[in-house]
């Protein structure tokens, strides 16, 4: 087992910190109906017992509902952060007090510790990851390839994990299945678009303590992140603009009444920049001496790569902290930008950000815990080869029709009629 130490073992009262973490899990827990049904079935029948899952996850209190619910299936967990800021401590400490957890997350660590901390969970011996970003995927395979037989599978929360964990597969490099959660119905089409949408405004607004109303707000990126921010700000009033290199999504941003133009133009527009993209170096030397003075820069991809940072450094004569939570680069001519949480994943980096709203984690949680239940149900009979799977999209249903029923909404269902004609190729006009 790993030296690293779990979470507990870095706090001073640690009590305290237990009873705000469960405090703060107990809220979170009363409005996700989806994870109470899942964690009721878990208890009853043990799906995950002898199995121990390894985690890197945003430790906070919705993530943490799901790790529990692992744990009451039967499993052994240990979990970490997969973002250097995103991991409340209080929840983690919650966590770790738990009998079939171990907690190692911690908000603030540097690179180091960091990856000492994944290393910590691989230490455990996972049968199954559970993944935001492919962090850990990544160092079982680099650092670790004589774990991989003993892997039952995975789960891959979002975007960024998603592309990187596809290219792998390209390469021939991934060794064990992984479910590609990001890609489902119940994911990107109410996590990414208004989960994203609403917390990384939300977060970014009590941060800056600024309006939305008014502002020219430019949003990098038009995938589902991307639309969820660009309609969220709408909504609030700002004056959009979108910036694109795939063309259709140029498009489709066009005809939804979006401005759309490359960077180096909309750097020149810009009172607000947020990055959505995936990728890295959206915004660099050449769009930051083009800006007005007192922009705010922020990012709600995965990882700190979007704004180029270092670039905006060298451009400086001086940096300082603006607000909390914001470091204000002065240029030698004066002008002041401003990037929100050092260019991190702002809607749970920034030191007011809570991440999603509870409702809409409760369904890509739901998703990921029936995902584990479907890897080990299967495993014996090798349904899934090494490799990214789509979500089987019975699973995908089974947590939509379980919210629809939280929420007392009812739907119509196909007759047989129209079942049969659905099926078939032989009805013409």
């Amino acid at each position: 087992m790993s030296a690293y130490p779990p979470i507990s073992e870095h706090l001073d009262d640690v009590a305290s910190a237990r009873a705000e973490g469960r405090r703060k899990m107990e809220w979170a827990a009363q409005h996700m109906p989806i994870m109470e049904r899942v964690r009721e079935e878990f208890r009853e029948e043990k799906p995950l017992e002898g199995e121990t899952i390894g985690m890197a996850m945003h430790v906070e209190a919705k993530t943490a509902i799901l790790v529990e619910t692992l744990a009451d299936g039967g499993a052994d967990v240990a979990v970490t952060g997969c973002n250097p800021l995103s991991t409340h401590d209080d929840v983690s400490a919650a966590l770790d007090a738990h009998e079939s957890i171990t907690s190692y997350a911690k908000r603030g660590v540097g690179d180091e510790a960091y990856y000492e901390a994944i290393e910590a969970v691989i230490a455990h011996e996972p049968t199954i990851t559970v993944d935001d970003g492919m962090d850990l995927v990544a160092a079982i395979h680099e650092d670790h390839p004589e774990l991989i037989d003993g892997i039952v599978g995975g789960a891959e929360e979002t975007t960024t994990g998603v592309h990187r964990l596809r290219a792998m597969d390209e390469d021939g490099a991934l060794e064990y299945p992984v479910f590609a959660v990001n890609d489902t119905p119940m994911k990107r089409l109410f996590d990414n678009v208004h989960g994203t949408g609403e917390s990384s405004l939300a977060s970014i607004a009590m941060t800056t303590n600024l309006s939305w109303a008014g502002k020219d707000v430019v949003v990098a990126g038009f995938g589902y992140c991307g639309k969820g921010v660009a309609r969220k700000a709408a909504g609030q009033n700002a004056n959009v603009i979108v910036t694109e290199v795939e063309p259709r999504r140029a498009l489709e941003a066009h005809m939804e009444g979006y401005d759309v133009m490359p960077m180096a133009e909309a750097a020149e527009m810009g009172d607000v920049f947020l990055t959505t993209t995936g990728n890295r170096d959206v915004i660099v030397e050449e769009h930051f001496e083009k800006m007005d003075d007192g922009v705010v820069l922020a990012n709600a991809g995965h990882f700190d790569i979007e704004i180029d940072l270092e670039a905006l450094a060298e451009l400086a004569v001086d940096r300082y902290e603006a607000r909390e939570g914001v470091d204000a680069y002065e240029l030698e001519d004066g002008r002041r930008l401003n990037v929100v949480a050092e260019g991190r994943l702002v809607n749970l980096a920034a030191p007011v950000s809570l991440g999603h709203p509870v409702e809409v984690m409760d369904q890509s949680f739901g998703v990921q815990a029936v995902c584990v239940r479907e890897l080990l149900e299967c495993a014996h009979a090798e349904t899934y080869e090494p490799g990214v799977h789509d979500v089987p999209d019975e699973l995908d249903r089974e947590i939509a029709e379980i919210k629809l029923a939280a929420e007392g909404v009812e739907y119509d269902s196909l007759t047989e009629s129209q079942r049969e004609y659905m099926d078939s190729w032989d009805h013409g006009t």
